[in-house]
């Protein structure tokens, strides 16, 4: 619904986790019989969840672990784990620095050494050599030469990022990045993003693209939002995008999964985002807090490096559990931060969903009292 805010400015009302609900029915599943599986560029996953590129939460031995245990975790070629051989000391001396100062601390360890297709090379040969899927990620304007190495070196996965990701893009400056050119020349299935709406999202599905990744500025250690006033909350965002692949599903044939990326804090913000359409949902903090994360207890966005407008910061995620508890339990904790999958299973199983596409139709409603309908005791006691 469309209103102004004075004069003629139009607006639109946007909804995030906290603001719906998903509604019960008639029929209640075993979250045993559940089928929670999804499909990625021709590659069967078993959990519709993957973890985010950044350099505090995914090296190497994550990423393998990720996939030994159904998922997807995604590499940053333009981070700490291409630039530096001993990738491991340079991100604990990120986690030991003050926080007066350290987003200096972090663009100066960034711009010291240069990205180095050998390291990529290595590390996508690490991940396969462990087991894993390799699933790389570079910004446009690094994602040639870093495709070219990681192609080389067996990559599965290529993901393109940027704050906003789009086909088309003016400058009197530089050229503009070809998607359609790159994804067409790719031997590898290419994910584009991030995007929050309908025509963006088509027109990168036009593009070849075989997944959008939808979110702009959400994550908790991403300040797009306040650096640049942009972003759509997360349920309409992916709701918008949701629709623009459905039309597109229905023109093509061609059916191109979307990932919610950024702001989920719980297993009720999961079961909301494959609700409101999500294929699957992109964690970033929620994996960099596991045991087996490289950077000890933090995380920073991938723009928190950037020479002139950092749109990021470092933040403490503290150490939840193993990968493990965190995915699959036992929880505990009582926020929803544990066994995710197991939430999202039990979710559907309470909608009726026997799998993510009846999910999709699952009942949502707008409720803003949620979050805190009966719970004055929990708030003032600081549990759940």
């Amino acid at each position: 619904m469309d209103t102004t805010v004075g004069g003629n400015k139009r607006v639109r009302r946007a909804y995030g986790f906290d603001e719906v609900a998903l509604v019960p029915g008639p029929l209640v599943i075993d979250p045993r019989d559940v089928d929670i599986s999804w499909t990625l560029g021709g590659i069967r996953f078993d959990i519709p969840l993957l973890a985010a590129a950044l350099d505090g939460a995914v090296n190497p031995k994550l990423a393998a672990q990720m996939s030994k245990l159904g998922g997807l975790a995604v590499l940053n070629l333009d981070g700490i784990q291409t630039r530096y051989e001993d990738a491991e000391a340079i991100l604990q001396a990120i986690a030991d620095a003050p926080a007066d100062g350290v987003i200096q601390f972090i663009q100066d360890l960034y711009a010291k050494e240069a990205i180095k297709p050998e390291l990529i090379a290595r590390r996508v040969r690490q991940i396969k050599e462990l087991g894993g899927i390799a699933a790389v990620s570079a910004a446009p304007h690094t994602a040639k030469a870093a495709g070219m190495a990681a192609v080389e070196a067996g990559a599965d996965l290529f993901f393109i990022q940027s704050t906003v990701g789009s086909v088309r893009f003016e400058s009197t400056r530089i050229a503009a990045f070809d998607v359609a050119g790159f994804v067409k020349e790719s031997p590898i299935p290419v994910i584009v993003g991030n995007t929050v709406g309908y025509a963006a999202t088509k027109e990168l599905m036009e593009a070849g693209a075989a997944g959008v990744l939808v979110g702009v500025g959400p994550g908790h250690i991403c300040t797009s939002r306040k650096v640049l006033g942009i972003g759509v909350p997360q349920i309409t965002a992916t709701a918008d995008c949701a629709a623009a692949r459905d039309d597109y599903h229905a023109a093509t044939g061609r059916y191109v999964p979307i990932i919610t990326d950024g702001g989920i804090r719980n297993g009720g913000d999961i079961a909301k985002a494959i609700a409101a359409g999500a294929d699957a949902v992109m964690l970033g903090s929620t994996i960099a807090a596991a045991a087996e994360a490289p950077a000890p207890g933090y995380s920073w966005g991938m723009a928190t490096s950037s020479a002139d407008l950092p749109r990021g910061t470092r933040i403490k995620v503290g150490t939840s559990g193993t990968l493990q508890e965190i995915l699959f339990g036992p929880a505990h904790k009582d926020d929803g931060t544990m066994n995710l999958m197991g939430a999202l299973r039990l979710s559907m199983g309470s909608l009726g969903a026997h799998n993510l596409k009846e999910m999709q139709q699952a009942e949502m409603m707008v409720a803003p009292s949620l979050p805190n309908e009966g719970k004055a005791l929990q708030r003032a006691q600081g549990v759940g």
